[in-house]
């Protein structure tokens, strides 16, 4: 078969994100670190929530599942379980990971399933005509905070470090070769691997935007000495720089959930023969009976 292109994994949707808007990149990304790695489209399978973000798994020639308000994970999780051949990444904002979703989350790092998990973090809720996330710092002036929030922002990548995940990244929308190459080393994980994407909100957010984030960011390959295998030099690099760096922050190996699981088949359960005799079907159906 001959090698694929990111064009194969284009579906002829266009996508209906403002102009402008960072996950227009993110999607390119995916769709060329998967066409790098060598997937093709029947073995990935792209689940996401509800938001802007949520209908990025429309918008991908791959397998693709639009879930509910924060629940992209538990969905992606049984898919993975269901058949451990397929690449999964979910994919979600903010909103939808950190705040109704933030269970889901935290249980996922610490799980330690083998999926990607990918956030379009623009600190604001962009759908709903622009309320504060969990993201959104103090101060941010909203149609629902006219006076400012008076909440702090929830740190995404030291929670990540604290849940125990095992491969921690954050990008920036506008480094395309950067976010294919982290989105790349994700997938190429094994176990549950969490990448936050700084994706800026054109329309609601005026203070996060493409601009500021040139100015705020550093890059984890300009700091001398940066060991992504040391947790303690992790943790104080995201508290010494405001959480506002970028790359691979954090990397360990450890053995997946799937590996750790006693009797979990090598064979993927959607593989599997799913008949049941009619003897014992009857049987199970008359215990409700």
């Amino acid at each position: 078969m001959s090698t694929l292109t990111f064009k194969d994994f284009r579906n002829g949707v266009k996508p209906n994100w403002c102009p402008g808007c960072g996950d227009f990149s993110v999607q390119s990304a995916i769709q060329r670190a998967a066409a790098n790695l060598g997937l093709t489209p029947e073995n990935l399978a792209l689940i996401s929530g509800i938001g802007c973000s949520g209908r990025i798994s429309g918008y991908i020639r791959s397998y693709g599942f639009h879930g509910t308000h924060g629940r992209a994970l538990p969905l992606a999780q049984g898919v993975k379980m269901a058949n451990r051949d397929l690449t999964v990444v979910a994919a979600g904002g903010d909103g939808d990971g950190f705040a109704i979703g933030i269970g889901h989350t935290i249980h996922a790092m610490r799980r330690n399933i083998d999926i990607t998990y990918i956030v379009m973090d623009n600190q604001v809720y962009g759908l709903t005509k622009g309320q504060t996330s969990p993201r959104s710092d103090s101060g941010f002036v909203t149609s629902s905070t006219p006076d400012g929030s008076i909440e702090q922002a929830l740190p995404p990548m030291e929670t990540a470090l604290m849940s125990g995940a095992t491969f921690v990244a954050q990008s920036f929308s506008t480094e395309i070769k950067d976010l294919t190459a982290t989105i790349e080393a994700a997938i190429q994980h094994k176990g549950f691997s969490i990448v936050n994407v700084f994706s800026p909100c054109v329309t609601y957010n005026k203070v996060n935007t493409y601009d500021w984030f040139k100015e705020n960011l550093t890059k984890l390959s300009d700091i001398e000495g940066y060991d992504k295998t040391d947790r303690m030099m992790a943790m104080n690099t995201l508290m010494e720089h405001n959480s506002l760096v970028t790359g691979i922050i954090y990397q360990e190996e450890r053995p997946s959930y799937e590996e750790l699981v006693t009797g979990f088949s090598d064979e993927p359960l959607a593989h599997g023969d799913m008949k049941i005799e009619k003897e014992k079907f009857d049987a199970l159906v008359n215990e409700f009976m």
